[in-house]
């Protein structure tokens, strides 16, 4: 599309916006008509630890995509020259899970508490048992039931709860709803009505009525959405809230609000069956499309959620990905400034990525626990990251950078191996975040973590605020009859580029002999989790 098109596009509104809370940046993407980005905005943010859980602070939830909607704007004029005022259609999506209770009146009772948190171990396993059905610590449900075993004083003022991307959602259009997606991480899904499991809504109820509980937890839930539905227009509030100068026009339809793995499927084409992505950030997660029924959907490395459109999906959701070796990085920066070497820091990544590719396939004897905070699947509940090195390990710069991506996918590796013993297949498998920036390298090592193909495509660096701008197109534009999956196929990656890297053999024996001393070494992160937590 030429210039002078995309400008037509943007005075007739004809373009489609996606926001997206990501764990370190909010980042809006605004589409064209044929689903390409043309202008791009971000606001940078940080998660915090009070003392107790893992959050953000309550004015940057709402200013901050605020601010990241204004850097769009400003992107549009630098490219432009243009005020951009409509958009045909938009969607929020952010991080999936935790827990954001609200009053009557609209006040936040508890500050947010973010999937981070490894707080709900009790509840997450009571319910477990009560559903026989899997909830993880990170759930929605699970911080709910936990709140209520604590005897929080704010329980019983709850009028509604909901997600991060839920909470935008209402502050935009003043409706409570989110994407089937988004809503499996708050409660089960029942997949054959894409609605709440009505068996499992009825058990809690009786459960938290137990313990005094007057409200039903139906009556508190948003309501239940699937890809391709209109969940309300952006009111005039919401237009404000997004662009305070009065420029940005209400009016425009919203899609259901998602959670980042539901617009990680979208940006990577893989909502068919038996197709598979993994997001690799702050977090790491995998996504499979199930073809059957799980063997055991008690297995607590294995979370089952939907696609957008509700069907059943195997997640693999570790808490720590990137943190440790973004601390690395900046430890070296911080070297290279000491010895008088300003270095620009993307550079450093960059050298030090492809640095990787030259270690030993098995990182020469070294590992890394990169549990900046709990790891789950690990067993862990508060993470403290270690590096170990046996006495006839070769440290060099090589292996050392190999180890810690080595060890950003490993609990995902030893996570996913209790997938392939239940029998799922996978025939693509998508990579896409921050770390697959630098070509090939973390790429090449995850296939070898999965033993399996990685595809990244050329939007994989555009992520979920662009999947999420695709799916308020396939709200707008899709055909009567069209499936999100034929969408994706034939009008929005029919002509996609991509690279696929196999696995290599040598790479896959290596990371199994990587991972069998990672397991190890996790008995050493799980000691100093008793001792260091006793001092605390």
């Amino acid at each position: 599309m030429t210039t002078d098109q995309i400008k037509r596009e943007i005075e007739d509104g004809a373009t489609t916006l996606g926001i997206e809370y990501g764990s370190t940046r909010i980042k809006a993407v605004l589409n064209d008509s044929h689903n390409a980005p043309i202008a791009v905005g971000t606001f940078d943010w940080e998660n915090s630890f009070d003392g107790r859980f893992w959050t953000y602070a309550e004015d940057e939830l709402l200013n901050g995509i605020a601010a990241a909607y204004a850097s769009l704007k400003a992107d549009v004029s630098e490219k432009y020259g243009l005020t951009l005022s409509r958009v045909g259609a938009m969607g929020v999506s952010a991080m999936m899970h935790g827990y954001l209770p609200f009053d009557a009146e609209g006040n936040l009772l508890v500050p947010f508490r973010t999937w981070r948190n490894t707080t709900t171990t009790r509840a997450a396993r009571g319910l477990s048992q009560l559903f026989s059905f899997h909830i993880p610590e990170r759930w929605s449900v699970s911080h709910i039931y936990q709140a209520v075993l604590d005897e929080e004083p704010h329980v019983s003022k709850i009028a509604h709860f909901t997600t991060l991307a839920g909470y935008a959602h209402w502050k935009l259009t003043g409706q409570k709803a989110l994407s089937v997606g988004d809503a499996s991480g708050m409660f089960p899904i029942d997949s054959t009505t894409k609605d709440y499991d009505k068996k499992m809504i009825a058990a809690f109820d009786e459960l938290v009525a137990s313990r005094g509980v007057a409200w039903k937890v139906e009556d508190l839930l948003p309501k239940v959405m699937v890809a391709g539905e209109v969940a309300g227009h952006l009111t005039e509030e919401g237009a404000r809230l997004l662009d305070p100068s009065g420029d940005l026009q209400s009016g425009c339809p919203l899609c259901p609000p998602e959670g980042d793995a539901g617009t990680g499927m979208i940006a990577t084409n893989s909502v068919a069956q038996r197709t598979g992505n993994v997001s690799a950030g702050t977090s790491v997660f995998s996504m499979v499309v199930l073809e059957h029924a799980l063997k055991d959907s008690t297995a607590p490395e294995i979370d089952l959620v939907t696609t957008p459109v509700g069907d059943p999906v195997a997640m693999v959701h570790c808490n720590n990905c990137t943190s440790d070796i973004n601390d690395w990085v900046d430890l070296l920066a911080d070297y290279s400034r000491v010895m008088g070497h300003q270095v620009d820091k993307g550079s450093i990544y960059t050298t030090l990525f492809n640095e990787a590719l030259a270690g030993e396939k098995d990182a020469g004897g070294l590992v890394s626990l990169p549990f900046i905070s709990g790891e789950t699947v690990m067993g862990v509940q508060t993470g403290y990251p270690l590096f170990l090195r046996g006495q006839n390990a070769r440290f060099t710069i090589a292996n050392f950078m190999r180890m810690n991506i080595m060890a950003a996918f490993g609990a995902l590796a030893a996570g996913n191996d209790a997938l392939k013993a239940q029998g799922v297949k996978i025939d693509k498998l998508y990579g896409h975040g921050g770390i697959f920036k630098t070509p090939k390298v973390a790429q090449s090592l995850l296939a070898a973590a999965l033993d399996a193909p990685v595809t990244v495509m050329a939007t994989a660096g555009e992520g979920g605020a662009w999947g999420q701008a695709v799916a308020a197109s396939y709200m707008l534009r899709k055909a009567d009859g069209e499936s999100l999956a034929d969408f994706l196929n034939n009008k929005v990656f029919a002509d996609m580029e991509g690279v696929t890297l196999e696995p290599d053999a040598d790479d896959v024996a290596g990371y199994r002999s990587f991972l069998e001393a990672f397991k190890r070494a996790n008995e050493a992160e799980k000691a100093a989790e008793k001792h260091f937590s006793r001092e605390a």
